[in-house]
């Protein structure tokens, strides 16, 4: 059917008035549905064209390609003029420069519109307007852009705070809190706190961690755990704040740590993941660390101190940073595996085990040993607690390991652990000091024993609520175990390394 003059395939439909078009501009604002794409699309509905929309370089954002005369884009693109109007090939083209606010003249990007027939007065208006609606849109999406880039970017200053933390390094996380969150450590000690949810849910909780510590607490993503939020806060409010938190959010859990000096933020880290997992028990699913009978507090202080001076000797020829790079990254090495210690710490696996493999070569210590990891982590522990000796007033003569196993409260503690265990007919206590002589490996302690290895993983995990202690899963937890074996005579202690009749260093019998 024939159309009559002047309503052609283009022509404007009698309802689509001015208002009709502005409105459904405006409509494609709306929160749920603006996308360049879909005002894009409704312009080349509206005005009957092919429209396409690029960045300055000419990347395609939205819509079709449009050849263009190169000359004309290029004076839009670079602000030379804000629009153009022309006919190219029978085409009638429509090219809207679309500008960042601000004093520069260049577009941000260039939107062109073809249609093969000239545009009227309505239609040149619709693709002006439009073009500050896609202005608008850009806009937001480079802010939106520009925010995710801030937070990833603060997120990884925390991380870097975090990892100072780790490795002792106290002025220097100071340093960089300092312009960034003036006073977050400024105190000397701080609790630290681990909180549990799904690894999908992860980023709401940090936010939400964030919101309700209110700026005065450390909050990071764990490299290591894909569900974990660490929360270092030196203020105790925050506490409070984080167990309202996780009791209104089901499937979270919240464990924390004894007040510790920032300097021993790892062991605080261990402390809380500790706890963490009490926590997964508890009414309340949140849990702080158990002030119980640690047995390190059941030795002579000073001989404690004197023994890991002279354990710790070799190092005192290391610089300052690399001593304390080293001693840190063994303590979260002998805690956690070598592959979450690196993560945590931001350094590879084989950064983390070189690092212990020299402390291991300069300690002259066999760390494959149970027995020696549980001495030379005694000795790591007492210095962080301590602090190190002066290089220049270390002792060179003291007791030796066993003079300090020989302990009659350290033996009476030892006694009544292990002996729990006695009540049990399978005789657990035999299985888990073969499983402690074998390394932790079920393999080898099942051939000693004449089992096999699952029955010795079954035993090993049916000592665990007897003791309250974990024991597969290594840690502190293990390690006091394996001094109560010690101490009680089950297992024999490390003998003496290189040192020679000082025998400072515990080494591998």
């Amino acid at each position: 059917m024939a159309a009559r003059a002047g309503e052609g395939t283009h022509a404007r439909p009698p309802h689509d008035t001015a208002a009709t078009w502005a409105e459904e501009l405006l409509d494609q604002l709306r929160p749920a549905v603006r996308h360049p794409r879909r005002v894009l699309a409704w312009l080349a509905r509206t005005v009957h064209a092919t429209a396409c929309l690029e960045d300055a370089d000419g990347r395609l954002l939205a819509g079709d390609p449009l050849p263009a005369d190169t000359a004309v884009r290029a004076d839009v693109a670079t602000g030379r003029i804000s629009a153009a109007a022309l006919e190219d090939g029978g085409r009638h083209v429509h090219v809207v420069g679309i500008r960042h606010p601000g004093p520069g003249r260049a577009a941000g990007a260039v939107l062109t519109v073809a249609r093969p027939e000239p545009f009227d007065r309505r239609a040149a208006e619709i693709v002006h307007r439009t073009a500050t609606v896609l202005g608008l849109l850009l806009r937001e999406g480079e802010l939106a852009r520009s925010a995710r880039r801030l937070r990833r970017a603060s997120a990884d200053l925390r991380l870097a705070v975090l990892q100072l933390l780790m490795v002792e390094d106290v002025v220097s996380a100071r340093r960089v809190t300092a312009g960034l969150w003036p006073g977050l450590l400024e105190q000397d000690t701080a609790r630290l706190y681990v909180v549990e949810g799904s690894p999908a849910g992860r980023d709401a909780l940090a936010e939400e961690c964030t919101d309700v510590t209110e700026g005065r607490a450390l909050v990071v993503r764990c490299p290591a755990v894909d569900g974990h939020v660490i929360v270092v806060s030196p203020a105790s409010a925050p506490g409070e704040r984080l167990r309202a938190l996780v009791a209104d959010r089901p499937d979270t859990y919240l464990g924390g740590s004894l007040h510790q000096r920032l300097a021993r933020t790892a062991t605080a880290y261990g402390q809380a993941v500790s706890a963490l997992a009490v926590a997964r028990f508890s009414p309340g699913r949140s849990a702080v660390y158990a002030e119980r009978t640690h047995p390190e507090r059941l030795l002579d202080p000073a001989a404690l101190r004197t023994w890991s001076a002279r354990t710790l000797r070799p190092l005192d020829t290391l610089p300052h940073h690399t001593r304390a790079e080293l001693l840190a990254t063994t303590r979260l090495g002998l805690d956690f595996t070598a592959v979450s210690a690196a993560k945590v710490l931001g350094v590879s696996r084989n950064t983390v085990r070189a690092r212990m493999d020299r402390l291991q070569t300069l300690l002259d210590t066999d760390l494959t040993d149970l027995t020696t990891r549980t001495a030379v982590r005694l000795a790591l522990l007492t210095e962080a607690a301590h602090g190190p000796y002066d290089p220049g007033t270390a002792p060179h003569t003291g007791p030796r390991f066993t003079d300090l196993l020989d302990s009659a409260p350290l033996r009476d503690w030892a006694r009544d652990l292990l002996g729990r265990l006695d009540g049990d007919g399978r005789d657990l206590r035999a299985t888990l000091s073969a499983w402690i002589s074998a390394g932790g490996n079920a393999e080898r302690a099942a051939k000693q024993r004449g089992v096999h290895a699952q029955t010795v993983r079954e035993h090993v995990r049916a000592a665990e609520p007897v003791l309250e202690r974990q024991l597969l899963a290594g840690g502190s937890d293990l390690y006091e175990v394996v001094l109560a074996h010690l101490a009680d005579g089950s297992l024999a202690a490390p003998e003496a390394g290189a040192n020679g009749d000082q025998a400072d260093a515990p080494v591998h019998g």
